[in-house]
């Protein structure tokens, strides 16, 4: 499924509407270049999950965690060096802990992700504030999801 986003605003929308469709046990794949926008559109996400605090990148610590109306569990495995680092944290008890898992640059551990996820590829478009998304992954969770966000 693609969605093209023509502006921050209509990022924020999008991601909002996600956030508050989403349920204990979803694993959320965010892939894209630098700068493409994994932070920011979590950061909407966790708007609509009741997240009051500020949303950072984890990336040097590679998770955080916050409190919403679900836990919210924010990976960044973008400087990881050695998945031995993701099992010191128990990385895969999140997966099926009782929140929410946002995971950018999740491409770089593909096979460590459990199968039933949403996958969101982030490609920039033709202007600086245009992005495309490309929504992939759990089939029945997607349409479920996307039923859910009424995105006409």
């Amino acid at each position: 499924m693609k969605i093209v986003l023509n502006s921050l605003d209509e990022a924020k929308k999008f991601g909002i509407k996600l956030g508050e469709n989403l349920i204990v046990g979803d694993i959320l794949c965010l892939n894209g270049n630098l700068g493409a926008g994994k932070t920011t559109l979590t950061k909407f996400i966790g708007l609509g999950l009741g997240v009051e605090e500020y949303i950072t990148s984890p990336t040097f610590a590679l998770i955080n965690q916050y409190k919403g109306k679900i836990p919210v569990y924010h990976f960044d495995v973008y400087r990881l060096e050695n998945v031995d680092e993701l099992f010191d944290l128990g990385f895969d008890e999140y997966f099926y802990g009782s929140g929410v898992c946002i995971i950018e640059w999740a491409d770089r551990i593909d096979k460590m992700i459990p199968k039933e996820r949403i996958v969101i590829d982030i490609e920039n478009g033709n202007n600086p504030n245009e992005r495309i998304l490309l929504l992939s992954g759990d089939e029945k969770r997607l349409e479920e999801l996307m039923k859910g966000m009424d995105l006409d």
